[in-house]
């Protein structure tokens, strides 16, 4: 399926941007290689961080989706504090459906993994925009009951 977005430049443009902000950030993987996608580090803090592209088949995004939130959580497996999925800021257009389509199961991964982030990059204009899984949340009453 054709991407919209790669997930390589996605990935290429966070890491610029990145760099631009003094993070350390581990090399790019090899072909094949298996891990996280980038881990950036700065004032004691670290981020891993898995990247997706954007899709123009919706299916298709809703499968890499669903594959970037095991990746990232499973960093906590190696340790991770924070926990990002780096995406192409497109996805912010289907990110509120997608958040009330799954409602209290949004809301409990939300609780479950609070150390898990949604960054949206925009390649065109080297920028992106951080926020937390539950600032998508259908239901922001929910969030104040944990």
């Amino acid at each position: 399926m054709p991407s919209i977005v790669r997930n390589d430049d996605t990935e290429n443009c966070l890491r610029e941007i990145l760099e631009e902000e003094s993070y350390d950030l581990t090399p790019n993987r090899g072909y094949g290689e298996t891990g996280v996608d980038i881990i950036a580090s700065k004032d004691g803090k670290e981020f891993h961080i898995e990247v997706i592209g954007h899709k123009s088949s919706g299916p298709a995004r809703a499968k890499d989706f669903y594959e970037v939130f095991f990746r990232a959580v499973s960093r906590l497996d190696d340790g991770a504090s924070q926990c990002v999925i780096a995406m192409p800021h497109l996805a912010a257009r289907g990110l509120p459906a997608r958040a009330r389509q799954y409602g209290v199961a949004w809301n409990r991964i939300g609780k479950a993994f609070p150390e898990l982030q949604i960054w949206l990059v925009n390649v065109e204009s080297k920028t992106y925009e951080k926020s937390s899984w539950n600032q998508w949340s259908p239901n922001k009453a929910m969030e104040s009951d944990a």
